[in-house]
């Protein structure tokens, strides 16, 4: 099967057409449009999906992605060495769930609504969160060693081939840590009126026991599974494992450069990097480290539990 279904292939072209039709627009006003076609579509992924993942980048969302796929195939009985893709596993069997991923940017723009989540209401709603300054150092290395120059464009990133710190970067606010601390205020904003369709996973949680987690997520989203598939798909995604099997190129298919390294021969450009608990603190001065630590302990919400005691 391919991974990439015809509908969404359609959509991506159709994209690219419009925007090389409207190609004498303003760089700005390109970039503006394109986040609101991707919105577009990603909105209307989420009116089918029986649930939806929502993440911020470098949260640990591929990995978890490998595990849930890996139990879906077993629970499913899928015959497929793809990783879940929306409603590809759908498609091969009807009782497997739509899933939407989503890191909760372009579907912002498309709707213009920035201060909450309640466009995810009649759905369940797994919200993946992980501490913002290993977030932030992690998306560092993806910024310079996996990113694509359009992509950083798109996103307001600091523009291909400059030269910025790691330290600037975290405290970068339009791609640094005040970025992801505001997006995590919203998220907390949003959660009480989300009730019951809402569950909270953070990835530090998800180091530490991973197959209790997987456990709790698909049971929260409808298809509780035997111990020996929550077993078999935590040992399939197990860290070293994954790390493994994208130096070798081998293992689960995703789309583009989900799963493989920039250069196999860097470390800091594969996917899965080090996913250290609190490694940021391996590449800042002690002076850093403290101005670093004000930034959420000042700032963010402490239901996430990243503040200091």
């Amino acid at each position: 099967m391919f991974n990439v279904s015809y509908r969404e292939a359609s959509a991506v072209a159709s994209r690219h057409l419009i925007l090389t039709a409207l190609f004498f627009l303003p760089r700005a006003k390109k970039i503006a449009l394109e986040r609101r076609l991707r919105g577009k579509q990603e909105y209307a992924y989420l009116q089918e999906a029986d649930w939806a993942l929502v993440s911020w980048g470098k949260s640990g969302r591929t990995w978890f992605r490998v595990m849930l796929s890996r139990f879906y195939q077993l629970h499913f009985g899928l015959d497929t060495d793809y990783m879940l893709e929306f409603d590809n596993f759908h498609q091969l069997n009807p009782k497997a769930p739509k899933v939407l991923f989503s890191h909760n940017n372009y579907i912002r723009d498309y709707l213009g609504t920035w201060d909450n989540l309640d466009y995810y209401k009649g759905r369940k709603l797994v919200l993946l969160v992980r501490d913002p300054r290993d977030v932030a150092v992690s998306q560092y290395f993806q910024w310079r060693y996996r990113m694509r120059a359009r992509k950083k464009a798109l996103n307001a990133y600091p523009a291909h081939g400059t030269d910025v710190d790691i330290f600037d970067f975290v405290c970068n606010p339009d791609c640094g840590i005040p970025r992801i601390v505001e997006a995590f205020n919203t998220w907390a904003r949003s959660m009480p009126a989300l009730g019951d369709d809402v569950l909270l996973v953070r990835y530090e949680d998800l180091r530490r026991e991973p197959a209790e987690v997987l456990r709790q997520v698909v049971a929260f989203t409808g298809t509780a599974g035997s111990p020996e598939h929550i077993e078999a798909a935590r040992e399939y995604a197990d860290y070293e494992n994954m790390k493994k099997r994208e130096a070798e190129k081998d293992g689960m298919r995703g789309s583009g450069q989900r799963v493989k390294p920039g250069d196999t021969a860097n470390p800091d450009s594969f996917k899965v990097r080090r996913g250290k608990v609190g490694g940021y603190r391996d590449y800042f001065t002690p002076d850093q480290v403290q101005i670093i630590d004000a930034m959420v302990n000042d700032a963010l919400d402490p239901s996430f539990g990243y503040n200091a005691p």
